[in-house]
């Protein structure tokens, strides 16, 4: 017997609870095998007989709203409206065949003729069931398709002429063949792949023979609107018809796949969340067990911790925000510990706690006075920031910037600021640093972010008002990285820095109450508006009188304790401790002397140890032995005998020094040579020296036409030293003019300025570390423009002893100062002798 199906399985879809307990139970009445109530799947041969069947020129009109009835096709219906149920209980008890036809729209309740569709399906009522809840539902099947002429009657229902559609029979061409077996394939994966689908369909599928069966079979549980299943309905062709429910399945099947892979994207997202869960109750359970705190304890601990803290809303809110966010994250991920570390940073920081400051203004000046020698002005700076903060109570910080030489102290001294406020020292070293993100920190999305070093350093010392030293400010890099100094505009600006902003941290932080004090070898590589920011304090070098003092307060007694020897181990006098600063060191600091000091110390802590005899005073003769043959040849004064020697004060990055400018004239054309490593703005000055005096000859009893029988060579020693600047300006010509004058130069002279062609004796810089080192080697008389008279006034009075300053204006003054009437022995004869033949031609 061949199979029998009750084959509307995809309607279950589109009903309500009622419609689909009611579909159910049709499916289950059965008398026997050859029962009304299972429709046996159609054959060719049936559907030709039902095809043939003659049809009644009217029928009563069902309209149906969700569903459209097609040849072949059983389907249940339930009726609730008036009309419907008393037209199937007419046909029930008559011929048993209707009509149906889908609404045009199917939120019209009570339908017209007008509002149905032309074309619409001849059905025979199988069966009409009573459901529990007391509607009725018709089993139909449907027979052919027919058009709707005109309307007969619309009470008690519709009833409609109609005409019967010309079925016509597809022709089995070989494309026919392959648009049916396309068909069918595409719908058989569709019930593989949709699990609402019962897989009783597919057997179904396969056992239809008729293909004009299988395409309305198809059509009629095609997953789409109602108006596409009129459509294809409305049909004629059979090949077009095939081709749009192809191309309806195509849609449906991509559509399920889609819907499929976002089921099981989620599905598996759903999986790994609750196996994630799972997992993270365990481990709470066995840390529990094992006494550790478990995440929600951890949670709970920054919670306490963030209730203790001085914080303004705003960073209340931002760090409860966080810990929210905390919360959602899975322990075990790696971000929970990114954001666990970012909010013990918060928690770290010192957010407004502050250190006392000690007010006693004395005992800030003892403090300063024992670690450091002189220094006078950045103590003073130091004591009036202090009596301003005890009057007032409450001022931003200076931020300072020791400017000097190497060794001077400058380092050190940040350090005795920070003992004498009583506050906490931190300390960064900028030298090299060339990547921003070491001041502002690294956002904290990237891998193995961190904040910058000033908000590191303030968590280091628990205290948002530590004195800060920012060292070598002078020599930050720069490259693609950022440049790190502009960073620092933020940090070292007083208008700004009370809201500065760390990528870490990503919230304000007040940085107005820290201390930062900078220190710099050199101004010129230092950012202008960085410079601008800080109130620089030079520095300068020390004295002879002062290292010898240095010596024996701080670095004799520091080194004795360094290497364990007792106070009355070894002694050094004076004349020794000079003898180290002059023949061992060439510095303007104490770091070099100190280090000789050191030197020292072992040799006396090796004697202890190996001899256990020790001579405690120390004579230069003892110093010799220990530190070898004097290192450092000591510049010193060398005389006026030769015409064209003229010294000059000079500064260098380890203080003031001496400097020869020497001259010479060989017979020639006028030539000018110049050496010793000079730099551009030193090859100028000495164009424009030689130029001066060329201009000015008369004045000085020059006869013009030597400069062109005569080349001037103008050398600085040492060779191998690269020199330059302005302020040799006044040196060479002075020396160009007693080179042509062959006069001698006034003796222990040493002069320093720069030059303009006019004449004019312009200021110059680094003015006490040249008269350090013009007292060092024995100069008794210094020129300077008269514009550093107010340097050399600011100078204290110590440094000055022994010296007499001269002041001038213009270069026809240095020379009436510095050079003699007299002429040096062995002087050049410079003499043109007049040429008679030229005379004769005259």
């Amino acid at each position: 017997m061949r199979p029998t199906f009750f084959v509307g399985f995809e309607r279950t879809k589109n009903m309500n609870k009622n419609e689909s307990e009611n579909f159910m139970m049709s499916t289950m009445i059965s008398d026997d095998s050859d029962s009304q109530e299972f429709i046996s799947l159609l054959s060719q041969e049936e559907e030709d007989e039902m095809n043939k069947e003659d049809l009644p020129d009217a029928l009563p009109i069902l309209p149906l709203r969700n569903t459209v009835l097609f040849p072949g096709v059983v389907i249940p219906i339930t009726v609730g409206r008036d009309k419907s149920i008393n037209l199937i209980k007419d046909a029930y008890k008559g011929t048993k065949t209707i009509g149906v036809v889908a609404q045009i729209n199917s939120s019209i309740e009570d339908p017209l003729f007008t509002d149905l569709n032309k074309v619409g399906t001849v059905a025979h009522i199988i069966k009409m069931l009573r459901m529990p809840d007391g509607s009725t539902t018709v089993i139909i099947q449907g027979k052919r398709r027919f058009m709707l002429n005109e309307c007969i009657s619309t009470e008690p229902y519709i009833l409609a002429s109609i005409t019967p559609f010309n079925e016509q029979k597809p022709k089995p061409t070989e494309e026919q063949k392959a648009l049916v077996s396309s068909i069918k394939d595409l719908a058989l994966d569709i019930v593989h792949i949709n699990p609402m689908v019962p897989s009783e369909a597919s057997f179904a599928i396969k056992n239809i023979e008729s293909a004009t069966f299988l395409l309305n079979f198809i059509s009629s549980n095609l997953n789409t609107e109602v108006s596409n299943k009129q459509l294809i309905l409305e049909i004629e062709d059979f090949h077009d018809r095939g081709k749009k429910v192809l191309e309806m399945l195509t849609k449906e099947r991509q559509m399920l796949e889609l819907k499929n892979e976002i089921q099981s994207k989620v599905r598996g997202d759903l999986d790994k969340q609750q196996r994630d869960f799972f997992l993270q109750q365990q481990i709470r359970a066995l840390q529990e067990e094992l006494g550790g705190d478990s995440p929600d304890k951890d949670i709970d601990n920054l919670l306490q911790s963030g209730k203790l803290k001085k914080w303004t809303e705003q960073v209340h809110e931002a760090f409860k925000k966080e810990v929210e966010k905390l919360k959602r994250m899975n322990p075990m991920a790696p971000d929970y510990s990114v954001q666990l570390g970012y909010l013990q940073t918060l928690l770290d920081l010192p957010w407004g706690d502050f250190s006392k400051d000690n007010f006693d203004l004395k005992h800030a000046r003892k403090i300063l006075d024992e670690d450091h020698f002189g220094l006078e002005k950045v103590k003073e700076r130091i004591l009036e920031y202090l009596a301003v903060l005890k009057l007032k109570g409450n001022m931003k910080s200076p931020i300072l910037c020791l400017y000097g030489p190497p060794g001077v102290g400058k380092t050190s001294l940040g350090k005795s600021v920070a003992k004498a406020l009583g506050r906490k020292y931190a300390r960064i070293s900028l030298g090299g640093l060339h990547d921003e993100s070491e001041i502002r920190g690294h956002r904290k999305t990237y891998i193995g972010a961190m904040p910058g070093r000033i908000i590191q350093n303030l968590k280091k010392v628990t205290t948002s008002n530590p004195v800060f030293v920012l060292d070598e400010i002078d020599k930050i890099g720069n490259n693609y990285r950022g440049d790190p100094s502009s960073a620092l505009l933020e940090v070292l600006d007083p208008e700004q820095n009370n809201t500065f902003y760390d990528n870490y941290i990503e919230i304000d932080y007040d940085l107005s109450n820290v201390m930062f004090i900078a220190t710099a070898n050199s101004l010129d590589t230092i950012q202008p508006a960085l410079l601008d920011r800080m109130e620089v304090i030079e520095i300068n070098g020390y004295t002879m009188e002062e290292k010898v003092e240095i010596a024996k307060k701080y670095l004799i007694p520091k080194q004795k304790e360094n290497h364990g020897l007792k106070k009355g181990d070894f002694e050094l006098n004076d004349d020794v401790l000079s003898k180290i600063v002059e023949g061992y060191t060439r510095e303007s600091g104490v770091r070099g002397l100190e280090k000789q000091i050191a030197a020292i110390a072992r040799n006396v802590a090796k004697q202890k140890v190996m001899e256990g005899k020790l001579k405690k005073k120390l004579e230069v003769e003892d110093v010799v032995k220990i530190l070898g043959v004097e290192r450092v040849e000591k510049e010193m004064y060398q005389g006026n005998d030769v015409a064209g020697v003229v010294t000059g004060l000079a500064w260098t990055s380890v203080g003031g020094e001496i400097l020869f400018i020497e001259s010479s004239l060989t017979k020639g054309t006028g030539k000018l040579t110049l050496t010793g490593s000079l730099g551009e703005v030193m090859k100028e000055s000495a164009i424009t020296a030689l130029t001066f005096l060329k201009a000015h000859a008369d004045a000085l009893n020059i006869d013009v036409r030597v400069f062109d029988k005569w080349d001037v060579h103008i050398h600085v020693p040492a060779g191998a030293v690269p020199k330059d600047g302005p302020s040799a300006g006044i040196t060479m010509l002075t020396s160009l003019a007693s080179l042509f004058t062959q006069r001698k130069v006034k003796a222990s002279l040493a002069m320093t300025g720069e030059i303009t062609l006019r004449g004019k004796v312009l200021p110059i810089g680094g003015v006490k570390e040249k008269l350090l080192a013009a007292k060092r080697a024995g100069i008794k008389d210094i020129i300077f423009c008269d514009v550093n008279r107010k340097d050399v006034e600011d100078i204290h009075e110590n440094y000055l002893k022994d010296l007499s300053f001269h002041y001038v204006k213009n270069m026809l003054e240095v020379l009436d100062i510095a050079l003699l009437k007299e002429k040096v022995e062995h002087a050049i004869d410079l003499t043109i002798k007049e040429d008679k033949k030229v005379d004769a031609a005259v």
